[in-house]
């Protein structure tokens, strides 16, 4: 068994999350980062896609979740780890980072993030 981590860096997404009506109103943009632990023996001796993770799946079921709005960052973070977990059983961990650019904060602020991992 030969375990590793696969990362989805600074995916960007523009969506319409937050507590305040003008933040589901216009929106903002987002980025998401994803760690996936699991065992990758077979794939990195076989060479064949078919033995690996499916990084588009991903994204895709990442793309998904961030369509749904949410108030919370912490919600929308669960619902993109658990969508993970529930694809990929054979994931040994899950961490995901959602961060909202240029927040509502009253200030100049780069983003707000929330990270999860199980």
């Amino acid at each position: 068994m030969q375990k590793g981590i696969i990362e989805l860096d600074e995916m960007e997404f523009y969506a319409y999350h937050g507590c305040f009506k003008e933040e589901q109103k216009v929106g903002n943009r987002f980025t998401v980062n994803i760690a996936i632990q699991l065992d990758i023996q077979k794939p990195s001796e076989s060479d064949n896609i078919q033995d690996a993770l499916n990084y588009v799946r991903v994204y895709e079921l990442t793309k998904q979740e961030i369509n749904k709005k949410s108030h919370l960052l912490e919600h929308l973070a669960e619902r993109i780890l658990n969508s993970i977990r529930l694809e990929f059983e054979l994931v040994d961990w899950v961490r995901v980072k959602v961060s909202k650019l240029n927040p509502p904060m009253g200030g100049q602020m780069k983003s707000v993030s929330v990270t999860l991992q199980r």
